[in-house]
């Protein structure tokens, strides 16, 4: 195993976010807030093609069913909109469910759960997505220059897809250098360690370097297999390849400057 996916499975196992409590209030909120949304959207791309604009919205505007999230997750502040909700936001419709949830009280049976962990990301955290029967996760994980220097011993390694040392390279790993200095690193990972509970299904791993040294770094899972898993594995991961980037480029998973 490779020491991200070491440094990954060894986090999530112990960062653990408080369980969360579902809350019909907050639903309907929710799915008020994107139906007035994609409302908006679809009224500005009328208006645009009125005036002989060529706009593509970013969500569809015809009406889809409403995603769902539990809500008794923190909140980044008090009295501020869940996690959970603010992520929903920014994933596919096909997303049925999403929670917050904690690895460390579904996986290991800790009672009571651990204390919230600090986090560096507005949306960091662990979560369960449930689509077409099953259960997968994503997780989300921002670092700084100094926690990334701490943990690595020295800076980060410049091209992931070429790690050193003679370890093998990841599976279809593409390495994209953008605008101000960021890198992305997406690899694909068959989670192939040899037993274990729980056994981790194929995931896609991200990692967005930015110019200070911090780091943005998401698993976007099929899910795990055990006694008592939540549910079965899905078929693919949560977020397709295309819509992983799209996640990761969205400033909303960043610390605000």
């Amino acid at each position: 195993m490779n020491d991200d996916v070491r440094e990954l499975l060894g986090k999530a196992a112990q960062d653990a976010g408080q369980p969360v409590v579902s809350t019909e209030a907050v639903y309907a909120k929710a799915a008020r807030v994107r139906w007035r949304r994609r409302t908006a959207v679809s009224a500005a791309a009328v208006c645009a093609v009125a005036a002989g604009a060529f706009v593509v919205p970013q969500l569809s505007s015809s009406p889809a069913a409403p995603q769902t999230s539990s809500v008794g997750s923190l909140a980044e502040e008090p009295g501020g909109t869940p996690r959970d909700v603010l992520l929903i936001e920014l994933l596919p419709t096909d997303v049925e469910r999403l929670d917050e949830v904690s690895f460390a009280e579904i996986i290991k049976h800790v009672s009571p759960p651990p204390d919230d962990p600090s986090r560096t990301g507005p949306l960091d955290g662990q979560y369960s997505v449930r689509r077409g029967g099953g259960v997968g996760y994503l997780t989300v994980d921002v670092r700084d220059a100094e926690a990334v220097r701490k943990k690595l011993g020295g800076a980060p390694v410049e091209d992931l897809c070429h790690p050193a040392n003679g370890a093998p390279a990841p599976d279809d790993c593409v390495r994209e250098e953008l605008s101000g200095g960021r890198v992305l690193t997406i690899w694909s990972d068959d989670m192939d360690y040899g037993e274990g509970t729980p056994q981790w299904g194929p995931e896609l791993v991200a990692r967005l370097t930015l110019a200070d040294g911090s780091v943005l770094a998401v698993r976007d899972s099929t899910g795990f297999e055990s006694d008592d898993a939540p549910g079965p594995l899905l078929k693919t991961p949560p977020l397709t390849r295309a819509e992983l980037r799209e996640l990761m480029l969205r400033p909303e998973l960043l610390p605000k400057k």
